[in-house]
């Protein structure tokens, strides 16, 4: 009998290690064709946009798509040489490559939320104090807010080297993230409390910034006298409905995993945890959620476009058979996009 099952196992492992580095390489593949092709958009939108509120906006979405990109290519290139290794070994160990593994799923989990949420409040200022987002905003100051944002990204990821916090390995041994179900101390759970924290937090601003940006235009589409047209108001529309776009995936993809490493961490810490591999399987579904972050992201910019938007307004208007009434609306929302098919 002993015999006849250890091949048995054999065989069932190396179908599950197959399927496991076939789902990376699709993921991977993926990712990275939608991300050059948003990049490539976002390129040559920012090399031919005049506005100034435009250029920043642009140069903050060329940034998070680039970081979406190392994000996917980088973790997932360690994930498929585990498993062609057939894992590590015992999970709750730690070795250099998890520690790697670790701090890049922490750094470029925290960026995209960061970025998103800064985004967000760059285009609330420039829709509700449009003067003063003028006279602050400048492609430099973005530049620096950019390097903040990895910064303090790379510093929470970081944290394990000063020992606040660690990293160890997670079922099936393939892929690293914050010690949060086993051996659990203190520092873990203010790690993952942190982490949590931060994302959520930015998560909520957004959300936050986002309303009061959408409301804005809403109220000043209501203002408007009839027959006058603003093209301001067509690029914040735009805009803005790209950052809903990016903070509603963000939400999705990530919020899961946050909230559910937040509750394993206390709840193991506490010694009230039960079902561990259970956790373990809601871990892998949060971190496979996670990772349709970065695949996702750039098709907002793909698809929430003034070109495709007017295509799909006039799609559905034809299908209604809408008349002229609403031809305000089409002439000021989706103004000048015949005139320039690669604008963003």
């Amino acid at each position: 009998m002993e015999a006849i099952e250890e091949p048995q196992g054999n065989v069932s492992l190396h179908q599950s290690t197959t399927r496991g580095v076939i789902m990376t390489v699709f993921s991977m593949t993926l990712g990275i064709i939608s991300n050059i092709v948003a990049l490539f958009i976002l390129v040559d939108a920012y090399s031919q946009q005049r506005r100034r509120s435009k250029p920043t906006f642009l140069l903050f979405a060329a940034s998070l798509v680039v970081t979406d990109f190392f994000g996917h290519v980088i973790p997932g290139a360690l994930v498929i040489r585990l498993y062609v290794s057939g894992g590590a070994g015992p999970v709750s160990t730690s070795d250099g490559m998890c520690q790697f593994l670790g701090g890049c799923m922490v750094f470029f989990g925290l960026c995209p939320l960061f970025m998103g949420c800064a985004m967000a409040a760059e285009r609330c200022l420039g829709v509700t104090r449009p003067l003063l987002h003028a006279s602050l905003v400048t492609t430099t100051r973005i530049k620096v807010c950019l390097a903040g944002v990895w910064l303090a990204a790379l510093c929470v990821a970081l944290l394990p080297c000063v020992h606040l916090g660690s990293y160890s390995y997670q079922e099936p041994a393939t892929w690293c993230f914050i010690k949060v179900l086993s051996d659990t101390e203190a520092v873990d759970v203010a790690f993952m409390a942190l982490f949590s924290g931060l994302g959520l937090a930015a998560v909520v601003i957004a959300l936050v910034c986002n309303t009061i940006s959408g409301l804005t235009l809403v109220l000043a589409r209501m203002r408007r006298k009839p027959g006058s047209h603003h093209s301001t108001h067509s690029h914040d529309i735009e805009m803005v409905l790209q950052l809903v776009g990016v903070m509603a995936t963000s939400c999705i993809c990530w919020c899961p995993l946050l909230i559910i490493g937040l509750m394993s961490v206390i709840q193991s810490y506490t010694r009230s945890l039960t079902e561990v591999h259970s956790h373990y399987r809601l871990l892998m579904t949060g971190v496979r959620l996670a990772a349709w972050n970065q695949i996702l992201d750039p098709w907002v910019y793909i698809l929430l476009r003034r070109t495709v938007l007017r295509k799909i307004y006039l799609f559905i208007k034809c299908q209604l058979g809408w008349g002229t009434t609403n031809s305000q609306w089409e002439s000021s929302s989706f103004a000048g996009s015949d005139k320039n098919v690669t604008q963003v």
